[in-house]
């Protein structure tokens, strides 16, 4: 992550002060009304702390730089469609074969980061101008399988 912050072009001092703030933390789990021992957190960011999205973003938008290099497919306008928003990625693309090496880029780029892919959550969707064209399976990548679907949610609208 630190790397990724340089390469961005953050001062370095900038970047040892959030190494001091996300490291050695503790954290608390509060059930009712008992309240944990504190433990270490060596992973991860705190979900509650003020860097959390900034740092998201950044490693974010590495992983997405990364897939971008090695994209192929639909272009729009002359770009090739990614939708980003927060922590939710779309890829789309004129053909299951390039959403596969897309969708196996943005898995491997995201590890590199230290992101991962949530399997469950993620969806193929393929638009084929001839219905007679539609395939059913999902696609498999890294020892995941991603769900075909014929219709998605994205920022609450189907």
């Amino acid at each position: 992550m630190y790397n990724i912050l340089i390469e961005s072009g953050i001062p370095v001092k900038l970047v040892r002060l959030i190494n001091l703030c996300l490291n050695e933390t503790c954290s608390r789990v509060c059930v009712g009304k008992n309240l944990s021992d504190m433990f270490p957190i060596r992973n991860g960011l705190k979900q509650v702390g003020a860097l959390s999205p900034l740092l998201s973003n950044f490693a974010l938008e590495y992983t997405i730089t990364r897939v971008q290099v090695h994209q192929d497919g639909l272009k729009l306008n002359g770009t090739y469609q990614l939708l980003l928003y927060a922590d939710d990625v779309n890829i789309l693309e004129g053909s299951p074969c390039t959403i596969k090496k897309n969708a196996k880029a943005l898995v491997a780029a995201s590890k590199e980061t230290g992101l991962e892919v949530n399997a469950d959550k993620t969806k193929c969707m393929f638009m084929f101008r001839d219905q007679n064209a539609r395939q059913s399976h999902n696609i498999n990548i890294a020892n995941s399988s991603f769900e075909r679907v014929e219709e998605f949610k994205y920022l609450g609208t189907t």
